[in-house]
């Protein structure tokens, strides 16, 4: 029997001063509040982020507790539960309706570790408890099967409402497709711009996703057709710009970054990652040296008023993860961390870009 004195409104008055510090509304109006329930000396109750990969979950358990303690009783005993219902601004389509987030990692240029950072981004998210998936649309350079250890696996294809779909490769608790998985390494595929875009769209319809909380676009260098497609064939959440500091990498970053900022493309973006920051020797982790240039993705970010998301160091651990097949942020270390809270900022975007801009929808460009 709870304290008669202590009622469940006087729980929810307080925690009505507590501010979600993304959204910047109180947790009841955003009605991140469940079961509520009072005992005796003690209040429990559920708080539903927006991600589980939440930065942000331990300031919000911090600041329930001391409104409680502040507004109703300094003695209450408080036990706060977790839980995470990633949002969605997706709309209109019938591919992928049950993919919540459908985020495009691109680049500029070829060689700047794109798919590197797409495989540690989608296993930093798993670890945090989302499901996530990875569409390989690098149709003539797949390489997230060879990141994923993977390279030697094939989809099987079933039956499913009288419909043959593809079912994705499951590893390590992410689901994946890649060309890399279809097509022999020792024999590529000469791709026409329409090959590669009705390839894209059978990832799209003819793959067996189910629920996902993410689903990540490793997309090929440039702005090509495929971007194009990708845009016109899905509502995209938003895009991650990934670049290395110097000079010409920048240069081509922006051109990758200004295509989703089109005014008939309109794809928000979510922030930027640095890849090959510096570099620092496994046998002195405290040594950064800058071989490439300083703060370039950090003052791209700034100029284009978007978040920087990370900067990723050269390791010689991240090449090694990259060649056994298991992404380096399943090692514990410095790396797994920073890619860690790249992750965590970048689920943070996408919960802050889905509570204030309007929904996606699919591109309408004539061409």
């Amino acid at each position: 029997m709870g304290d008669l004195k202590i009622k469940k409104e006087d729980i929810i008055r307080a925690l009505s001063t507590v501010q979600e510090p993304d959204l910047k509304q109180d947790l009841i109006t955003l009605n991140m509040i469940k079961d509520i329930e009072l005992g005796v000396g003690e209040v429990r109750f559920t708080v539903v982020l927006t991600t589980p990969a939440c930065p942000l979950k331990e300031r919000i358990r911090k600041e329930c507790t001391d409104a409680i303690h502040t507004h109703v009783d300094a003695d209450l005993s408080v036990v706060i539960d977790m839980t995470a219902d990633v949002t969605s601004s997706r709309m209109g389509g019938t591919l992928l309706p049950n993919v919540k987030n459908i985020i495009a990692i691109a680049s500029g240029k070829g060689g700047v570790g794109k798919s590197t950072v797409t495989a540690n981004l989608a296993m930093a998210l798993k670890q945090s408890g989302a499901k996530v998936g990875i569409i390989d649309a690098d149709i003539s350079g797949p390489s997230i099967p060879v990141m994923f250890g993977a390279e030697d696996m094939q989809p099987m294809v079933s039956q499913m409402d009288g419909k043959n779909m593809i079912q994705p490769i499951m590893q390590y608790g992410i689901k994946m497709i890649s060309m890399g998985f279809l097509a022999p390494q020792d024999n590529p595929v000469p791709w026409r711009g329409p090959m590669a875009t009705q390839a894209l769209r059978q990832f799209f319809s003819d793959t067996n996703w189910g629920e996902l909380d993410y689903l990540l676009i490793d997309l090929p260098p440039g702005t090509s057709d495929i971007h194009l497609s990708l845009v016109q064939l899905v509502p995209v959440t938003g895009a991650v710009i990934v670049t290395t500091p110097q000079k010409v990498a920048l240069s081509d970053a922006t051109k990758g970054l200004m295509f989703f900022r089109q005014p008939q493309i309109n794809v928000p973006v979510l922030g930027v990652i640095e890849n090959m920051a510096y570099f620092t020797p496994e046998e002195l982790p405290d040594n950064k040296y800058y071989i490439f240039g300083k703060d370039g993705g950090k003052n791209l970010a700034i100029k284009y008023e978007t978040q920087l998301l990370g900067e990723i160091p050269i390791v010689q651990s991240i090449r090694e993860a990259g060649d056994d097949g298991r992404p380096a942020v399943m090692t514990e270390g410095i790396v797994a961390e920073i890619f860690r809270n790249s992750a965590e900022l970048l689920a943070q975007q996408v919960a802050i870009r889905n509570a204030t801009q309007e929904k996606t929808q699919t591109v309408q460009v004539r061409v």
